[in-house]
């Protein structure tokens, strides 16, 4: 996918109006401006930031329901200040390293959209539970620990996105034999090889009581 093709994704997929694409311009100037003082993203996606990045996280609204949501390890705002640009919704965001934090806050003012955006700045494990609509990690941790970190965050409709590559498979097929839900991988737009895992009504299989002695 082009850069262009990237923007053409959007406009046809997503009701865009000016505003959201102005947010968008500026989320993607204050990447490439940060990546030369902390490393944000690989230099290697630099040239193709709308197709590697935005794209790659604007995809994940086709998938979410209404609500607040949750955007852990979220770095260089990928897919959290996306989410929050288009607007409509409450986005927290959860970082635990001091100059993402500090990129994340001073983003989301740029872009005007401090009135939706959260910054959690600590570590998930010792982040106040609280039930979210709409779980998401974009490169944060594998399927398994993520699910154990995160899951005091779900209700049984929480919607958990979960983009993963093209691991998404061996991930899903591996926390099958701990945890039940209503799974699928849908496909990533960005990468036909890819996959991004999405499920509800998350829960830690439990031992039977025959099992259990």
């Amino acid at each position: 996918m082009t850069e262009d093709e990237a923007r053409a994704w959007i406009a046809d997929h997503i009701d865009v109006p000016r505003e959201t694409w102005e947010r968008l311009d500026t989320l993607v100037a204050c990447v490439v401006e940060e990546s030369g003082r902390q490393n944000l993203i690989a230099a290697s996606t630099v040239p193709a930031i709308w197709a590697r990045h935005i794209v790659d996280s604007a995809q994940l609204l086709r998938f979410g329901v209404p609500g607040p949501w949750l955007d852990l390890g979220a770095g260089a705002g990928f897919p959290g200040l996306v989410v929050a640009a288009f607007g409509g919704r409450a986005v927290t965001l959860v970082e635990s390293r001091r100059k993402r934090i500090d990129f994340l806050v001073e983003t989301a003012d740029r872009m005007g959209i401090a009135d939706l955006v959260t910054v959690v700045g600590q570590r998930l494990e010792i982040v106040e539970s609280q039930p979210f609509s709409v779980i998401s990690a974009r490169a944060f941790a594998p399927l398994d620990r993520l699910l154990a970190l995160a899951h005091r965050f779900a209700t049984p409709t929480t919607q958990w996105v979960l983009p993963k590559g093209r691991s998404a498979q061996t991930e899903l097929d591996h926390v099958r034999q701990t945890w039940q839900g209503a799974f699928r991988i849908e496909a990533s737009v960005t990468d036909p090889e890819a996959g991004v895992v999405v499920a509800t009504n998350v829960r830690p299989k439990t031992l039977s009581a025959g099992k259990a002695r």
